[in-house]
């Protein structure tokens, strides 16, 4: 017997994802909200346009995050992991990996875009 999953149950859980309002980027996984607002290095503003749902790649449906250039450098150190976050909720909603980047306060640093997929169960 097969398997299906409908794309408004990944829709619904992309669309949550996309409420980000903060992406910030640490070094190392953080395992909480307050555990990433505490060791950002940068962060960026998100916005609504900032997130693109569309058919995966593989199977399923996937939300694209847009790059952002050019963010102020909080505290220097090597940051490896980007996360989303909903203040209002105090939630830490995503955490992926990036590629490492050795940063200095004051400077600037920017991240590729990149993406959130969910596949069609098998």
């Amino acid at each position: 017997m097969s398997k299906f999953c409908s794309n408004a149950v990944f829709d619904t859980a992309l669309a949550r994802i996309s409420t980000a309002t903060v992406m910030v980027a640490t070094s190392g996984q953080p395992a909480t909200y307050a555990a990433a607002t505490a060791g950002a290095l940068s962060q960026a503003t998100m916005a609504p346009a900032d997130f693109a749902i569309a058919n995966g790649d593989v199977s399923g449906r996937k939300v694209t995050v847009a790059a952002k250039s050019g963010l102020a450098v909080i505290a220097a150190g090597t940051i490896d992991h980007v996360s989303l976050l909903d203040p209002g909720t105090s939630t830490l909603l995503y955490v992926t990996t990036c590629p490492a980047q050795a940063i200095v306060a004051g400077g600037t640093v920017s991240l590729g875009g990149w993406q959130v997929e969910i596949n069609q169960p098998v």
